[in-house]
């Protein structure tokens, strides 16, 4: 029996919502007894709310240099509760076969986070990001520049990120905006500027 991953989202999202979090992405990796479901919250709008307003007020309560928006606001004490109720209801709703071989883990996505949904892509336009494509856009797959977002198109200013290597002769340089529809993405996440 396989495991139904959009049946173990739905149930995290339902969990994270009695617990005043949101469920940014699921993922079962590994085989055997080295599997893993990897679950990754972040704060609901009313806690990432509360967060902004906790800043606003004082500064020194987030870590330097760390956009306020970056930051999921889940604590150690968020995740273990989410933990506790998610792998009850998991248990018993019977969603994971062998349950007893493999390991549940609850965290922050992080500030180099993945970007899944529309709304993510959204809500970082402003924040530098690493895309890869599918087929290659201008010569490669991968580009990273700072993000803007609008109507299902990711636009890349590369002139936000300095060039690595060396400069090829003959090589034509990609133009400094680079317009990437959504369904042309294969993955995409923030990159840290600290």
């Amino acid at each position: 029996m396989a495991v139904s991953i959009e049946s173990v989202r739905a149930l995290a999202e339902r969990i994270a919502a009695r617990h005043g979090l949101e469920l940014v992405d699921a993922e079962f990796t590994g085989a055997g007894k080295q599997r893993a479901l990897r679950i990754f919250l972040e704060k609901d709008e009313a806690g990432r709310a509360e967060l902004k307003r906790k800043a606003a007020e004082d500064a020194t309560c987030l870590p330097s240099g760390v956009p306020i928006e970056a930051l999921s606001g889940v604590t150690h004490e968020d995740c273990a509760a989410f933990a506790q109720d998610f792998g009850t209801v998991l248990d018993v709703e019977d969603l994971i076969p062998g349950t007893a071989e493999y390991t549940l883990e609850v965290s922050s996505p992080g500030i180099e986070r993945k970007l899944y949904r529309p709304a993510d892509y959204q809500r970082f336009s402003g924040f530098l990001a690493e895309v890869r494509t599918f087929q290659p856009v201008h010569g490669s797959k991968k580009l990273t520049g700072r993000m803007s977002f609008a109507d299902d198109v990711v636009t890349l200013d590369l002139s936000a990120v300095k060039p690595k290597g060396k400069k090829k002769k003959g090589v034509v340089p990609a133009p400094e905006n680079i317009n990437i529809p959504l369904r042309d993405i294969e993955q995409a996440q923030l990159v840290a500027e600290l």
